[in-house]
C-alpha cells in the first residue's frame, strides 16, 4: 500500500466509562426516536432488540442529571417516546462534534503523503504557553484605524477584552466578527485597582471581580479574581500591592490591562 493510500480513521465517543458513553449507534438511537416517537419503532430501524434499545437509553439517561429520553405510558407500541430538551441538545453537539472531526481526519489524510510536514503541524498546534490568563470568546467588533486595529472579544458571560493588533496580523489571523478566537494575557501585565477607579485609566480593559485566592511569595503575590461571567483572571503583584489594596478573598478588584497586551488568536 503506498502511502497515497493511507486515510487517518478515528471513532468518537463522549462519557464517563465504557457503560455510560455516547456513541455513533446511541446517538443514531436517539435520532430514530425523535423521528418514531416510539422506542420498538427506534429499535427497529437502529438495527436493535427492544431490550438492548432500552438498556441504552438507561444507561444514556444515568450519565447526566435529567433524561435525554422521556416516555409516557399508553402509546402506540408501548409507549409514547420523545427526546428531552437536553436529548435534543446533546444529539446536536455530537453531530458539530462529528463534523469537526471529520473535516480533522480528512485534512490529515490529505497531507499524510507528507507526513513530515503534517508531524510538524502537529507539534506547533500542541504548543503550550506561558501566558496566565487565557480567554475564549468571538469577536464582536473590528475597528480599522490608519495603523492598528482593535479587536473586540466577548467572552462567555458577556466580558470583553479588547486587543490592538497591526492590519497584516488580522489578515494573517483571517479574523472576522462571528469567529471564535482567543487572548493571551501575561499576569505581570495587569494592574489591580480599586473598583471606583474603573473606567479612569488610559488602560483599554477594565474587568471587576472579586478576590478568589491569593498565593503569596516572597516578594510578589499571584491574586486570582473572578468575574461575574465565570472567568477568572490572575495577576501578579507586590505583597505591599497586595496590603495596600486591602485585598483577600471576596474584595471586589478590577483588573486593568492594556489593549496591546492582549496576543489574539483566531481558531481555523
Amino acid at each position: 500500500m503506498s502511502e497515497s493510500e493511507l486515510k487517518v480513521m478515528g471513532s468518537l465517543a463522549l462519557g464517563k466509562d465504557e457503560q455510560h458513553v455516547l456513541s455513533d449507534k446511541r446517538i443514531a438511537l436517539l435520532e430514530h426516536i425523535a423521528q418514531c416517537g416510539s422506542i420498538t419503532q427506534a429499535a427497529k430501524a437502529a438495527g436493535l432488540s427492544y431490550k438492548g434499545a432500552w438498556d441504552a437509553v438507561d444507561a444514556m439517561n444515568s450519565m447526566f442529571d435529567e433524561p435525554l429520553v422521556a416516555t409516557a405510558t399508553g402509546g402506540k407500541g408501548g409507549g409514547g417516546t420523545q427526546l428531552t430538551g437536553l436529548g435534543v441538545r446533546m444529539v446536536d453537539a455530537y453531530r458539530a462534534l462529528r463534523r469537526e472531526q471529520k473535516r480533522f481526519l480528512e485534512a490529515a489524510s490529505s497531507g499524510i503523503a507528507d507526513f513530515d510536514n503534517v508531524y510538524q503541524l502537529i507539534r506547533r498546534l500542541s504548543v503550550k504557553t506561558s501566558a496566565r490568563n487565557q480567554f475564549f470568546g468571538k469577536v464582536t467588533a473590528i475597528k480599522k484605524g490608519p495603523v492598528n486595529i482593535e479587536v473586540e472579544l466577548t467572552l462567555t458571560g458577556g466580558d470583553r477584552i479588547y486587543s490592538v493588533i497591526t492590519h497584516d496580523g488580522l489578515e494573517t489571523l483571517n479574523g472576522e466578527v462571528g469567529s471564535d478566537a482567543w487572548a493571551l494575557v501575561n499576569a505581570a501585565w495587569i494592574i489591580l485597582t480599586l473598583p471606583d477607579v474603573m473606567g479612569k485609566t488610559s488602560a483599554r480593559n477594565s474587568l471587576l471581580g472579586r478576590v478568589v485566592r491569593i498565593n503569596t511569595g516572597i516578594v510578589n503575590s499571584e491574586v486570582v479574581l473572578q468575574l461575574d461571567g465565570g472567568n477568572t483572571v490572575s495577576a501578579v503583584v507586590t505583597n505591599e500591592s497586595v496590603e495596600a489594596l486591602g485585598l483577600e478573598p471576596d474584595v471586589k478588584i478590577c483588573a486593568v490591562f492594556k489593549a496591546s497586551s492582549v496576543i489574539l488568536g483566531v481558531t481555523d
